[in-house]
């Protein structure tokens, strides 16, 4: 069992950067893919980030690529999203996932954190 919290959500301006934070409970979580998703008002959501347990592996989507960096240290059990030049639709609810497979992480992870809310304005 996995248990997630994110932090660092907020207000900011377009170009903009924050960086969401991903603190997780149990021993095990270097065995774990981490990664992040995000909703949008009114849409589905949609996965962004994702990284291997070693940090050797990393994957983005389309619309953050370049802009977003997944990072983690896995001797504070934490996962990091340094998001740059922030756009107006980042806006969203971003979340943490674990899952132990990294091939089958974009479909549906095992373990969801409850959201932190990121807003930026134009």
């Amino acid at each position: 069992q996995v248990q997630l919290v994110e932090s660092g959500g907020g207000l900011v301006q377009a170009g903009g950067s924050l960086r969401l934070s991903c603190a997780a409970s149990g021993r095990t979580f270097r065995a774990y893919t981490m990664g992040w998703f995000r909703q949008a008002p009114g849409k589905e959501r949609e996965f962004v980030a994702v990284i291997s347990w070693s940090g050797g592996n990393t994957y983005y989507s389309d619309s953050v690529k370049g802009r977003f960096t997944i990072s983690r240290e896995n001797a504070k059990n934490t996962a990091y999203l340094q998001m740059n030049s922030l756009k107006p639709e980042d806006t969203a609810v971003y979340y943490c996932a674990a899952d132990p497979s990294y091939t089958r992480f974009t479909n549906s992870p095992d373990y969801w954190g409850q959201g932190t809310q990121v807003t930026v304005s134009s």
